[in-house]
């Protein structure tokens, strides 16, 4: 997953034609379609990202410049090129980083009938940006290590001295931060701090760059338990074979703040010179053939277009308990990113 970037990132058209119009296989119902190349600013997976791309182009003849980067460095970025901005469409990982750019009114609006192609509630209230694939937030655990009736209920849990020495944390993902963001609207700003305080002592010598280190780390039994997407441990088991996997995951108790679905998404900029291929690109991410792609890669992500089944293996979207704040509360992540700053792990 991403890092977060603390500098700058701390901080129409009616919806008259159908989805199936704007993804017609025919590439000249766009004037010039083969000549037409969009620019997208991509913060997801780069393999995944770049199957999307090769069937959108074979479906559509319209191109696609990809230039991948951490979503915080794009959000910076498209916020400092402003109207200028050479992007079409950006792709994040993240709601925050879409909530950032919407809120600087940086997004054009979506028409409706490619909003309505996802879940409604995954996606903005304003209509600027889609939801695409979602994640939802576990622990991973060794049961060597910590049994599974030892794992805490609550996330707040996490702070307290019983799991002193037995916390793997990846403070500077961008994932982490919706989770810090959901503890603090429900229970304060001070507490909160103090939360991430404790789960800063409780993590010394396991405070991680990224959430792949720290499923690895458990899984090879050098640290109890971590929280991590629950992504990452079907990943690591794809790519390690389950034989080879000696860690397990667990959600938090029902609408528990760590127990968050967190969302990809995307949006066209609102400075877009092709702005109906760049509304067929997005759409094309919640089509059928779309999220196929999806779900054929290695990101193990839950699709959100209407009616695709959640990967192998994993629970249905709808069976998950989550806390039930909402992606507009879950904002910009600024106020994630300033606690992180004050309990000193960024």
């Amino acid at each position: 997953m991403r890092r977060v970037v603390t500098d700058g990132w701390r901080l129409a058209l009616a919806g008259s034609f159908g989805l199936c119009g704007l993804l017609a296989t025919s590439a000249p119902a766009i004037a010039g379609a083969h000549a037409t190349t969009i620019t997208l600013y991509n913060g997801q997976h780069v393999q995944t990202t770049a199957a999307l791309v090769r069937a959108f182009t074979r479906r559509t003849g319209i191109k696609v410049s990809v230039r991948s980067e951490d979503e915080g460095a794009l959000v910076n970025e498209i916020e400092a090129e402003g109207s200028r901005s050479p992007a079409d469409v950006v792709f994040t990982e993240n709601s925050p980083a879409l909530e950032s750019l919407q809120n600087h009114g940086l997004l054009a609006h979506l028409p409706v009938a490619v909003r309505s192609a996802s879940t409604g509630r995954f996606g903005s209230e304003r209509g600027d940006w889609v939801g695409v694939t979602a994640r939802v937030s576990v622990m991973v655990y060794n049961p060597a290590l910590i049994r599974a009736g030892q794992l805490p209920r609550s996330v707040l849990a996490l702070g307290t001295a019983r799991y002193r020495h037995k916390l793997a944390l990846a403070p500077g993902e961008t994932d982490f931060q919706p989770i810090i963001t959901a503890v603090a609207a429900r229970d304060g700003t001070a507490k909160a701090l103090a939360w991430l305080e404790g789960m800063k002592a409780n993590a010394a010598g396991h405070l991680y760059p990224d959430n792949e280190t720290v499923t690895n780390d458990v899984n090879r039994g050098l640290v109890a338990l971590g929280i991590i997407n629950q992504y990452y441990w079907y990943r690591l088991r794809a790519q390690i074979g389950a034989r080879n996997m000696h860690s397990k995951i667990a959600t938090f108790a029902p609408s528990d703040p760590g127990y968050v679905l967190d969302v990809s998404g995307a949006g066209v900029l609102a400075a877009s010179r092709h702005r109906r291929a760049a509304e067929r690109f997005v759409a094309f991410l919640l089509s059928r053939a779309g999220q196929r792609v999806i779900d054929r890669s290695d990101s193990f992500e839950y699709p959100l277009a209407k009616g695709v089944p959640a990967p192998a293996g994993e629970a249905p979207l709808a069976s998950l308990r989550p806390d039930p704040i909402s992606l507009a509360k879950l904002g910009d992540g600024r106020r994630a990113v300033q606690l992180l700053e004050q309990a000193g792990l960024l």
